[in-house]
């Protein structure tokens, strides 16, 4: 359970990251950049810790495309981009690519795979 509060962790500051990133202007507003900075080092130190018990594919999987996901609707909500046919598509594809990850489970390791 841990691992998945870490993951859930590691989700949410990147999301804010991100967020903050496209809001220091290029880092010209450098104190946003560096809570942008700040946000990505929480987030990959909770990445990380994770790993311990997530599977690195379902873990990577589900912070990236839950990740990818939030940020383009932020973006779209409250950034003033716009939401084309093309980008609902693309972003259907990365949820339906996490919950096949997901559903596919554990897959035993073949022989003479080096272990964690």
């Amino acid at each position: 359970m841990a691992g998945w509060l870490s993951l859930a962790g590691a989700i949410v500051a990147e999301i804010l990251a991100t967020t903050l990133l496209a809001r220091s202007d290029g880092f010209a507003r450098a104190g946003i950049g560096v809570l942008a900075l700040a946000g990505y080092a929480l987030a990959f130190y909770l990445l990380t810790r994770a790993l311990r018990t997530v599977s690195l594919s379902v873990a990577y999987a589900l912070w990236s495309g839950i990740g990818t996901a939030v940020v383009a609707t932020i973006g779209v909500l409250f950034l003033g981009e716009t939401l084309t046919p093309t980008k609902v598509l693309g972003l259907l594809a990365v949820v339906v690519g996490v919950v096949i990850l997901e559903l596919s489970g554990r897959e035993p390791r073949s022989e003479g795979a080096a272990a964690p």
